[in-house]
């Protein structure tokens, strides 16, 4: 039978005194000197605390400060002597702060519309964001001209500012296109979404004499920059597709010649009649094994 999954926190937040609470790491001395202390503070100026603070009861009435130290910092700088907190079942030092992914560009410009559909003023964000204003109205308005797919598409993705005003200048479809080579990719980069501009056909643009000049190049040139694109988009697909067959392919043999390896009489018989093809087999193994390590680690 399946074993109930235990909540981590409790579900209501609650009001403590700052000095009840114990941190459990060191703060650097420059810490104050730091973009994200200033944005931290500016933001607790501004609108309060919107994060509570994680932490574990103590004996004593005290509490462990799992999570928060930068904003329990910025709150004793200014002065206040209560903060919202929740209550973690056990002290393990860790919070669901640190399990999920950053906001994405999509997902601030949502938090930036809503913020602002509740009446909060742009100055106002630009405060507790510690920007410009000008970065607030360019984050309000950046999906604007991009399709609703799209959208969706890169709703979670680290797309830079300057790629959505590339995906500005294409038709829909082409938008479409290029958000999904790019999460093929997984290249989000203003210089790849330059790249996909620079080789999409004039029908495929809002603005194809504008785009034109922009590029310097004639209509030759753009036509096979075009051509030259396209074929590397197709056997980029194809190599993508043969990848994991080819992948597991690699781990299987791999793993034979690693048990083959390790027989010391195997070994010793190469090494003495097949030097190079001994080396070539260690170079498999070891490729391989760094190649699964380098995922393991992307993965946690």
């Amino acid at each position: 039978m399946t074993k109930p999954i235990k909540i981590a926190f409790d579900q209501d937040v609650i009001t403590l005194p700052i000095e009840k609470l114990l941190p459990t790491k060191a703060l650097p001395k420059t810490l104050q000197q730091s973009v994200k202390y200033s944005r931290i503070s500016a933001s607790i100026s501004e609108v309060g605390i919107i994060e509570p603070l994680s932490v574990a009861r103590q004996k004593g009435g005290a509490y462990l400060l799992l999570d928060g130290h930068v904003r329990l910092a910025a709150l004793r700088e200014q002065g206040i002597s209560e903060v919202p907190c929740i209550i973690a079942h056990d002290d393990e030092s860790f919070t669901y702060n640190k399990r999920v992914n950053r906001l994405a560009v999509i997902q601030e410009h949502y938090m930036i519309v809503r913020a602002l559909d509740r009446g909060v003023s742009e100055e106002k964000l630009a405060r507790a964001l510690n920007v410009d204003i000008k970065v607030i109205r360019n984050r309000r308005h950046l999906l604007r001209g991009i399709s609703d797919d799209v959208a969706e598409l890169l709703k979670d993705k680290q797309v830079g500012h300057v790629a959505f005003q590339k995906l500005r200048k294409m038709k829909p479809l082409r938008q479409l296109e290029v958000a999904e080579l790019m999460v093929s990719a997984n290249n989000f980069t203003s210089s790849y979404a330059k790249a996909l501009l620079a080789t999409t056909k004039p029908e495929d643009l809002l603005n194809p004499d504008e785009q034109r000049k922009a590029t310097g190049l004639s209509t030759e040139q753009m036509e096979r920059l075009e051509r030259e694109m396209s074929e590397l988009s197709t056997d980029y697909k194809e190599l993508e597709m043969s990848y994991g067959d080819d992948m597991l392919v690699l781990v299987v043999a791999s793993g034979f010649l690693e048990r083959l390896l390790g027989k010391r009489e195997i070994e010793r018989f190469l090494e003495t009649r097949h030097p190079e093809i001994l080396e070539n087999f260690r170079s498999v193994v070891q490729a391989t094994s760094l190649d699964q390590s380098t995922a393991t680690g992307r993965a946690t």
